[in-house]
């Protein structure tokens, strides 16, 4: 006699099973939770969900599979994650139960975030994938680091000393903290005296240089003023009386002298007139007109 597993299997079992299940109509899980109005329904596909991810969660710790299949497979979890995410608060938005709070944490603790990609986890073998496992090293290093960092403060906390009281801490001051029995053991004093007459001395040289030092600056300062007075108080051997008298203002201030010779305009016509003479000279005679213009003036004395 067969078995119910051995019926179950066989051709007619399935071709029965078939025309039962013609009648029936399939339904499909809304793509919004917000269209689905019943709460009943809402725990039904939250159900779904769940055993969806659970599928998957497994087919994915095969390390046989490509990197490919994995990549998919575990962008399929995340995307059925966060729709259980948006049935669980419609549920709430219902009146059913907060799972938040009371639901099992199961497949959400089978996967692993990466440090800077909040809310994006793998699951299995993708945390094996290339540039995932270094990713996960950095952040194991660092999670290293800060379990030595607190390990190394609670220890200093433990076994350090406690801290000294101010009744402690005034406990050993004296006259000797504040330097009132410095002179009694018989060095600091002589020391002090030679010091003292050693600065003495050095004030006292300082003093008498300082002193001719301001008495040279003086003298020289003395000396610049008269050569100033001197300076306007020249007469100029260049202009006359009546010169200076022209050169005099109308508020009666002192007339302008000139300390060098200064042209007049006959001298500047004359350079001007020589110097274009030359300089017709230089374009239209040639060299030998030229010395021989030289030389003539030479035997006449001009």
């Amino acid at each position: 006699m067969a078995r119910s597993a051995e019926k179950a299997v066989t051709a007619l079992a399935r071709f029965r099973k078939m025309k039962l299940e013609e009648g029936k109509v399939v339904e499909r899980r809304p793509y919004l939770a917000t269209d689905c109005h019943s709460l009943r329904k809402c725990e039904k596909w939250r159900r779904q969900i769940i055993g969806e991810v659970s599928r998957k969660v497994s087919q994915i710790q095969n390390a046989g599979l490509s990197d490919f299949q994995l990549r998919d497979l575990n962008d399929e979890i995340n995307k059925l994650m966060r729709e259980k995410g948006h049935w669980q608060d419609r549920i709430i938005e219902l009146g059913g139960p907060n799972y938040w709070k009371i639901g099992p944490k199961m497949l959400d603790h089978d996967g692993k975030e990466v440090p800077g990609n909040r809310g994006y986890k793998y699951f299995g073998a993708a945390k094996d994938l290339p540039g995932v496992r270094e990713l996960f090293q950095k952040d194991d290093k660092q999670l290293l680091q800060k379990i030595e960092i607190l390990t190394e403060s609670i220890i200093r906390k433990t076994f350090a000393k406690p801290p000294k009281t101010r009744g402690a801490l005034m406990k050993n001051i004296d006259a000797d903290y504040y330097g009132y029995r410095d002179e009694d053991d018989g060095v600091i004093v002589p020391l002090e005296e030679e010091l003292e007459k050693k600065c003495k001395f050095l004030s006292i040289q300082t003093l008498k240089l300082v002193d001719e030092a301001v008495a040279a600056w003086q003298e020289q300062k003395e000396e610049r003023m008269k050569e100033e007075e001197d300076i306007y108080s020249a007469k100029s051997e260049i202009l006359d009386v009546d010169d200076q008298e022209a050169f005099q203002t109308q508020d009666g201030a002192r007339p302008f002298v000139a300390h060098v010779p200064v042209p007049t305009q006959e001298d500047v016509e004359a350079a001007l007139l020589k110097r274009k003479k030359m300089e017709l000279l230089e374009r239209y005679a040639s060299e030998t007109l030229q010395a021989q213009s030289a030389e003539a003036r030479t035997l006449m004395g001009v």
